[in-house]
């Protein structure tokens, strides 16, 4: 095997752990959205840690997940599931809503 092959091997392998141990480093969390409601409300992750929300919409019409503080937004059409990926994130409590139902709010804390 000559030496290009053996490194490029060996970045390519390099880099599929890291993808693997970055995964493993984000704390996934389910959110349902239906109508105005959100399940759960408040959601608790460390610090420190990547936070994956996987965001569903068991709702007739459509929702959105939004949080000016974190900068995201998802919208989702009725039945729709997605995934919001937030970086990690000091302590601290950080407000989301569903935009089509704005007395939908809730609150992810970070400890």
């Amino acid at each position: 095997m000559n030496l290009r092959l053996k490194v490029a091997l060996a970045c390519s392998l390099a880099v599929a752990c890291m993808s693997v141990r970055a995964a493993d480093d984000a704390v996934t969390v389910k959110l349902e959205m239906a109508d105005g409601k959100l399940t759960p409300a408040r959601i608790e992750v460390p610090a420190g840690k990547r936070i994956r929300i996987e965001v569903r919409n068991t709702g007739k019409g459509a929702a959105e997940f939004e949080s000016v503080q974190l900068r995201k937004e998802k919208v989702l059409a009725p039945g729709a599931e997605s995934v919001v990926v937030v970086a990690p994130q000091s302590p601290g409590e950080y407000k989301f809503f569903d935009d089509f139902h704005q007395a939908a709010q809730g609150v992810i804390v970070v400890k």
